[in-house]
């Protein structure tokens, strides 16, 4: 039987869920070995809303207040063995952190935290490029804690920044990578191939070559 993954993604009130559109069609594939029991957001009806409608998913209206208490009454009445956050930018409280996972859109720690997500990595990103102190970006994948970005990591992919990049560009090209590992990555936290025991970072499993490529 598959296990139940619930994804958590903000969104705009205008677009946004591309991530969360990935995992699905990722599902529909069979990349992903998980049932997608849901889509949370806290915008009622944007992008996240009109691709859950498109793709008959059920979707949870989440505008707070984001307290452990009702974070968990949405993981329980969903039934949800794991948690994916896809964009979601509120801050996490209350969840087995040994079974919720996010994605980032560059290096952590360095360009992590609160206030650093979407565009706001990009700007930091270029910023240290033009400065000389970073030669590339990356994707990250980590386990989520109690605080913006600081569980373990257990994938990096870096991706190449050009001199002539914009803003626009950068996040097209991050935005790529994302969508082509997410949901392999996904996969194996599912099965159980990458995990940690909630507490240690050291018990962190991750197989040879992802945790660091």
């Amino acid at each position: 039987m598959n296990k139940k993954l619930l994804i958590f993604a903000s969104g705009t009130k205008d677009a946004g869920g591309s991530g969360f559109k990935n995992l699905f069609l990722a599902k529909r594939s069979g990349i992903l070995k998980a049932d997608i029991v849901g889509v949370v957001s806290n915008h009622e009806k944007g992008g996240v809303w009109e691709k859950a409608k498109k793709m008959n998913i059920k979707f949870i209206h989440f505008d707070g207040p984001y307290t452990a208490d009702n974070y968990q009454k949405i993981v329980n009445d969903n039934k949800a063995d794991l948690v994916a956050l896809s964009g979601w930018l509120k801050l996490v409280s209350g969840l087995n952190p040994a079974k919720t996972i996010n994605i980032h859109p560059g290096p952590l720690p360095r360009f992590g935290g609160a206030g650093m997500y979407g565009i706001h990595v990009h700007e930091a990103v270029l910023e240290a490029y033009k400065k000389g102190e970073i030669e590339n970006t990356e994707v990250s994948m980590h386990f989520v804690t109690k605080e913006y970005d600081e569980g373990p990591v257990f994938f990096r992919y870096p991706v190449e920044i050009k001199d002539g990049d914009t803003l626009k560009s950068l996040q097209k090209r991050v935005n790529d990578v994302e969508h082509e590992w997410q949901p392999k990555i996904t996969n194996m936290v599912v099965s159980g191939e990458i995990s940690w025991d909630g507490a240690n970072k050291e018990t962190l499993k991750v197989p040879e070559g992802y945790g660091f490529v």
